[in-house]
């Protein structure tokens, strides 16, 4: 009996080693999930805190440094080479009311724009300026300015500015008023477009009267021409700005649609085949 004891004892002992160590296993497994999860619980919060700090400070770039300019320049320093520069752009070329370019001109071009578009403004001052010169300077094409609401969040204040560049159109002086604009457009959905600086653009414009141009803000044919602009892009499909349409002058005009807005390519080899059409 005795050694029927003694023989047990170490199979007894084995399960219960074995019962230990796979407690002990057991238990370390458990503890290093426990960690594993602690630890991934750190990573998405550390992540969500780096996300938060990247993004404000995207916010503060945006906010301090999204654009060159920033509403009209404070120095008249500044003030005069805006001026000059539009000046050097368009001067010696005739304008008529929206119209930039001789009458006779064999390709029309309209450009259906929002004053508030960045696009449009990126558009203005790379890709239109090779235009203004090559083409309409050359008098194979006229420009047809032409309104159409995207960019500006509140309708009231695309009229206010729309009107006012038309305004200044009554004097021949339209171009001068919506490039010094696009220059010196401030930052989008900033609300800088005031009646200051509506003011302020038109008192930038050489030559205009300003009174004669405050008076003729409220003229309705001016009115009625910014709803026909809006009609016209409603029946072309025009959505964006900016947004085009060509053709030879007094004929059908048809989309316009540019591989860029800010390279001239697309646009002269479109002009071009009109011209010799």
């Amino acid at each position: 009996m005795s050694r029927v004891n003694v023989q047990r004892e170490p199979e007894d002992l084995t399960r219960k080693q074995r019962r230990d160590h796979t407690r002990a296993l057991r238990k370390a497994l458990e503890e290093a999930g426990a960690a594993a999860a602690v630890r991934r619980t750190r990573l998405r919060l550390l992540g969500i805190v780096v996300t938060a700090v990247v993004v404000g400070i995207v916010v503060v770039l945006l906010a301090t440094g999204g654009s060159a300019k920033h509403g009209i320049p404070e120095s008249k320093t500044e003030q005069s080479s805006v001026v000059h520069e539009v000046s050097d752009l368009v001067d010696g070329i005739p304008q008529r009311a929206n119209v930039l370019g001789v009458p006779t001109a064999p390709v029309t071009l309209q450009y259906f724009g929002d004053l508030e578009c960045p696009v449009c403004k990126a558009f203005t001052l790379s890709a239109l300026s090779s235009i203004i010169g090559r083409w309409v300077r050359g008098g194979e094409l006229k420009i047809e300015y032409r309104s159409l609401e995207t960019a500006t969040r509140e309708p009231e204040v695309f009229n206010a500015q729309q009107l006012a560049a038309l305004a200044a159109g009554k004097q021949d002086r339209m171009w001068n008023f919506i490039e010094t604009f696009y220059n010196e457009q401030g930052e989008e959905d900033s609300g800088y477009a005031t009646e200051s600086y509506i003011q302020g653009i038109a008192s930038q414009v050489p030559g205009l009267n300003f009174m004669q141009w405050r008076s003729d803000r409220g003229d309705a044919a001016l009115a009625s021409q910014l709803a026909s602009d809006g009609q016209a892009a409603s029946a072309a499909n025009l959505n964006g700005t900016p947004a085009f349409l060509i053709g030879r002058s007094g004929g059908t005009t048809s989309k316009l649609e540019p591989s860029s807005f800010t390279e001239p390519g697309s646009f002269n080899a479109a002009i071009a085949k009109l011209a010799k059409s």
